[in-house]
């Protein structure tokens, strides 16, 4: 049986054995409905106050909720048997605390009883998703944006940076926005999102989505309830976000200068080439335009070597970006478990959870 592979984000788990050039078996939301004591759900009416978000910013906050999502995961998705349980690794985020490391692999030996354990930082495994080994990914994720340079399969942990916001809160933004121009609707949170990934695109420039203040076309959306809502330039607000947050009303520099500003603190040696192989990931940066605004702002960053951005190979899945830990993942699986380095169940038996870090680094 092969290894299965687990990435567990904020918004969505992606699930599956280590087939790369397959898409994950499962990609299921994160967030749970909490059950009643004889297993019931609770009042649909209710459903707002009774749902649970194990992960949150990325981190695993909730471990019994995240025990129940893995054993619906790996017994009744991917058919795992009791007692028969195989090898597994999962993605680690950008400064995962090293409690949070111990716990998850006293999870799976203590609960899970897997025969085999490994883990690896999602920024590597995003670069292994496009053939490099050497390069700086760019994750945005549903909770918090990772900047990492990655060098010869190690991430730069100085100069690595990490941002409080992510997808979650361009949603909130774009709710806000329409709330501006659509008062008398009533709209939740969930459709905004299905709004945001249907509508949302990046301008190519700050001056034209500044023009998209007076000239833009405008759509009517029909929401699930028949309500309309009508939806013109706040379409380019999510996009222009992330490139200048100042609109969600933090101090903080747009995706691209964070970048060079990143790799400004990397050895000479290695800021070509990191900068040459930019990986971003994540469903945000699938939106349209995302990819020409980008390069438009390294263009004009102050950056010698401008950023460049790696294209996938074209044997991979499409919308790569969605699930690039993973299939980095299901790379990685293929080579550390038939070589044995991995954490076996008698390397957990001798030096505990600790292990995680002398052998997954």
């Amino acid at each position: 049986m092969e290894a299965a592979v687990v990435d567990v984000g904020s918004k969505l788990l992606k699930a599956g054995f280590a087939i790369p050039d397959q898409t994950p078996a499962m990609i299921i939301p994160t967030k749970m409905k909490q059950l009643l004591d004889d297993g019931s759900a609770t009042d649909s009416s209710l459903a707002e106050n009774v749902t649970v978000d194990p992960v949150v910013r990325g981190f695993i906050r909730d471990w019994d909720a995240i025990e129940d999502l893995l054993q619906h995961v790996l017994y009744t998705g991917l058919g795992w048997e009791i007692g028969n349980e195989g090898q597994i690794l999962f993605t680690d985020p950008l400064c995962t605390p090293k409690a949070n490391k111990e716990q998850l692999v006293q999870l799976m030996f203590e609960t899970f009883n897997i025969s085999g354990f490994y883990a690896s930082e999602q920024a590597v495994l995003s670069l292994y998703a496009v053939g490099r080994i050497s390069g700086c990914t760019v994750d945005i994720g549903h909770g918090k944006i990772d900047i990492a340079p990655v060098i010869e399969g190690a991430v730069h942990h100085i100069a690595s940076r990490r941002f409080e916001f992510g997808g979650i809160d361009l949603t909130n933004f774009l709710a806000q926005e329409l709330g501006k121009t659509n008062p008398k609707v009533n709209i939740s949170l969930s459709d905004v999102e299905k709004m945001k990934e249907q509508y949302s695109c990046c301008a190519v420039d700050e001056l034209a989505y500044q023009k998209t203040q007076y000239l833009c076309p405008v759509e009517e959306h029909t929401l699930p309830d028949g309500q309309v809502i009508r939806i013109g330039r706040e379409r380019f607000t999510v996009g222009e976000a992330l490139f200048r947050p100042c609109l969600l009303g933090l101090e903080a520099h747009g995706i691209v200068d964070q970048l060079v500003r990143a790799i400004s603190t990397v050895s000479s040696d290695n800021q070509r080439q990191l900068l040459e192989n930019t990986v971003v990931c994540g469903a945000t940066s699938s939106m349209a335009g995302f990819e020409e605004r980008f390069q438009k702002e390294s263009s004009l960053s102050s950056s010698a070597v401008q950023p460049t951005l790696v294209k996938p190979p074209e044997y991979m899945p499409e919308n790569l970006t969605m699930y690039s830990a993973w299939v980095g993942g299901a790379i990685l699986a293929k080579v550390v478990f038939p070589q044995n380095q991995h954490i076996t169940k008698a390397d957990y038996d001798e030096t505990g959870p600790s292990i995680i870090h002398r052998k997954c680094f």
